[in-house]
């Protein structure tokens, strides 16, 4: 026993001690051998030098990127940074922001995607990406970062002021978005400038992409939607994530769809029926809990056409056209589908929502569903006395240090709210004598 405890320490040891550090900064050079004293330029020249369990450090300041950089041009696309080798961290250096800027990559006739994480157990923490742009005029998009791996972390990005989308999930099994923003991401040179293919957060899965994770996310001010799940074929989990101001500019001019959450949808021409049935059943339910939409040009939590129902907790909406738009297709079947009707087996349980433009909850089929210490439904008058602030301010307040969301005011609710206690137990930790109501539990 004590030679079989030696010979696993002498194998943790030489794993540990084989591991390198790489360093990325502006002024590097990719003949550099990538050491603290000698950087090379790029990420690309980075990981052919890293291997699995290696970290490479991307020091701070403004990195121009250029289009002789795209690492690869497949197609109608073009991957400046690929990330392809398996288990390798590219981390922010300590208190330094590494600024990524693509304003200058416009390759003819191409999808400029910043990052393609298609490797596996890669972890990216601490930059912020600039610039991405588009060129095609017809119906088209960028993206910030393509996902096509499993087991990948992306931490702490902040994505904005792009034509692209944030974060785009394609295919990959137990990823995990944590605690990154994506805002006033806006395309205004294809189809007529609206922007309607420029979400936040975008996850449309293949089949057997499972465990799937946005956690601690914020979307705001893009030109499309928060976030968007349609057609994805296994189910996703989003969870204490705000979406806010999407569908508008800055001035609130309206772009495109504009909901917070979307989650789901194959109907109104989506998908071919035979398409669905092979490649998409059984169709997947989603979970959104603990999330946060506010004025959002149309549905705050939007069911978007879906052919199935999915699972609501503990959500707070505020200020949006609809709060609740629950609309499904009738049925996967030849005869009802495309046709859309109430929304069916949908758990709507633990929600709030205060002060719709137009309604809080709307096309549903209550009798087909489960509606359980909602707010509208347990007819409760929901007004700015049940919270501490509503100042929308505080949307935007600096994140804490560890990357999390910011600790404010807003909506959270006030000891003397009827809302407090007023929720029933789910299997979520709480205070009290039942969970409160929304997305906020009273501490």
């Amino acid at each position: 026993m004590r030679h079989s405890i030696l010979v696993v320490l002498i194998f943790l040891n030489s794993v540990f001690s084989f591991a390198k550090e790489f360093y990325v900064a502006p002024s590097g050079k990719d003949s550099n051998d990538g050491s603290f004293e000698k950087p090379v330029e790029t990420i690309k020249r980075a990981q052919e030098l890293a291997n699995s369990g290696d970290t490479v450090f991307i020091r701070g300041g403004k990195y121009v990127m250029r289009e002789d950089q795209i690492s690869q041009q497949k197609r109608i696309w073009a991957y400046v940074t690929l990330l392809d080798k398996d288990g390798i961290s590219y981390l922010a250096y300590k208190n330094e922001k590494p600024l990524f800027d693509y304003t200058n990559v416009k390759p003819e006739g191409k999808r400029v995607i910043a990052f393609l994480v298609s490797g596996n157990h890669i972890h990216v923490k601490g930059l912020e990406i600039i610039g991405v742009q588009v060129t095609l005029k017809n119906h088209t998009q960028s993206e910030c970062f393509e996902v096509r791996g499993s087991n990948n972390t992306l931490e702490q990005i902040d994505m904005h002021d792009n034509m692209a989308i944030g974060v785009y999930m394609l295919s990959g099994s137990n990823n995990l978005i944590l605690n990154c923003d994506a805002h006033d991401n806006w395309d205004s040179v294809s189809e007529g400038g609206k922007g309607g293919n420029t979400d936040g957060f975008g996850c449309h899965l293949q089949k057997g992409s499972v465990n799937n994770v946005f956690r601690g996310c914020r979307a705001w001010l893009n030109s499309d939607d928060g976030f968007d799940l349609i057609s994805n074929a296994e189910p996703v989990l989003i969870e204490n994530c705000w979406a806010f101001y999407n569908g508008y500019s800055k001035g609130f001019v309206g772009r495109a769809d504009g909901n917070g959450f979307k989650a789901g949808g194959y109907g109104k021409g989506k998908r071919p029926y035979q398409d669905i049935v092979e490649n998409y059943t059984p169709i997947p339910r989603n979970t959104i809990r603990f999330c946060l939409a506010v004025r959002n040009k149309q549905s705050g939590f939007y069911a978007n056409h879906h052919l199935e129902g999915n699972f609501w907790y503990n959500n707070t909406a505020y200020k949006n056209r609809r709060n609740y738009n629950m609309v499904n297709c009738l049925a996967l079947n030849p005869t009802d589908f495309g046709t859309d009707g109430p929304g069916w087996n949908h758990e709507l349980i633990n929600n709030i929502g205060f002060n719709a433009l137009s309604e809080e909850l709307t096309d549903i089929d209550t009798s087909r569903c489960v509606l359980k210490n909602n707010s509208f439904n347990l007819n409760f008058k929901v007004n700015a006395s049940d919270f501490e602030s509503i100042d929308e301010d505080f949307l935007i307040s600096p994140r804490q240090a560890d990357g999390s969301l910011p600790e404010t005011k807003f909506l959270k609710l006030k000891p003397t709210s009827k809302l407090i206690d007023a929720g029933i137990d789910i299997g979520f930790p709480f205070l009290g004598k039942a969970p409160d109501l929304g997305c906020f539990e009273r501490k």
